[in-house]
């Protein structure tokens, strides 16, 4: 294989760049269109080893170097005892990063095995019991925030799945309450894309530990709302900007939730409204709001 030119070394410079730039400027809009982190904030990056929760960690490392307000970072990483898990890498990597960090060491695989039957995933008490873990762990090094490292296309892939197979209108909360009422969960990667990460992860070489280490994979509902998400990116490009860009617009008189919007309440009043019977906008009205996760 021929080493690459000096013309390719150069241009591959400048896309890395221009996607980090890309990546700080998401992930920072993100927190500041939703509050995400304050003055003073001790946050709590729950790593996995995948290249989602790397990425965040990198990306919140060098907002924090930049950012005019000064907040901490500590890396969390909850080691639930799989076969064949390399429990070297990220000790070894943290301790080269030099960020703080805690390796937090519970046999919730073993729970699981002995619970969940052979052929069902394991995925949904996995998390319910790492999360029970990582909010014990959250208060003992004493974070006001939890940051996870969900993207777009995860945001996006939850909406579809509880459309298709829960009945509801809900997606993944940029920033909420914990299940336990205690933390303020955040997830600075809403506005990201994850190829996007993904090739984030190629350039900066981060130590990728494999998902599948339980033997379990995403289940296969996920599995089709990815693979529809993609078939639609590819057919109709830009239709995944439009869908994330309309989940920031709801408008609940237009909808059928009665605990949205009071329809009782409802009168005529002689006086036009722009929020009046129109099932769909006119193309005039069509992407008239700025996607937040578009190249400015």
């Amino acid at each position: 294989m021929n080493a690459p030119t000096a013309k390719q070394v150069r241009k591959a410079a400048f896309e890395t760049n221009k996607l980090e730039k890309r990546l700080r400027r998401q992930a920072g809009q993100a927190i500041a269109d939703f509050d995400m982190i304050r003055a003073g904030d001790r946050v709590m990056v729950c790593l996995s080893g995948g290249k989602d929760s790397y990425g965040l960690l990198d990306i919140l490392l060098r907002l924090r170097d930049a950012a005019p307000l000064d907040f901490e970072v500590v890396a969390v990483n909850l080691d639930q005892r799989h076969p064949g898990y390399p429990e070297h890498v990220l000790p070894e990597y943290l301790g080269r990063l030099g960020v703080p960090f805690r390796i937090e060491r519970q046999d919730t695989y073993s729970v699981v095995k002995r619970v969940v039957p052979a052929g069902k995933t394991m995925c949904g008490l996995c998390s319910r019991l790492r999360r029970g873990v990582l909010y014990r762990v959250a208060k003992e090094v004493g974070a006001t925030k939890i940051a996870l490292g969900h993207h777009r296309d995860d945001i996006l892939e939850t909406f579809f799945l509880n459309l298709f197979f829960g009945g509801k209108l809900k997606a993944m909360s940029p920033k909420l309450a914990s299940d336990d009422g205690h933390h303020v969960v955040i997830r600075p990667l809403a506005y990201v894309a994850e190829a996007d990460l993904a090739a984030w992860a190629d350039a900066r070489r981060f130590p990728i530990i494999p998902c599948n280490l339980c033997g379990s994979q995403e289940t296969l509902q996920r599995a089709q709302a990815k693979a529809m998400l993609r078939d639609w990116e590819k057919r109709f490009p830009g239709r995944i900007e439009s869908i994330f860009n309309a989940l920031t617009r709801a408008v609940p008189s237009h909808l059928l939730d009665r605990g949205l919007f009071d329809f009782g309440a409802v009168t005529a009043t002689g006086v036009a409204t722009s929020d009046g019977d129109k099932a769909i906008d006119s193309e005039a009205d069509f992407g008239m709001r700025p996607d937040p996760t578009a190249d400015a």
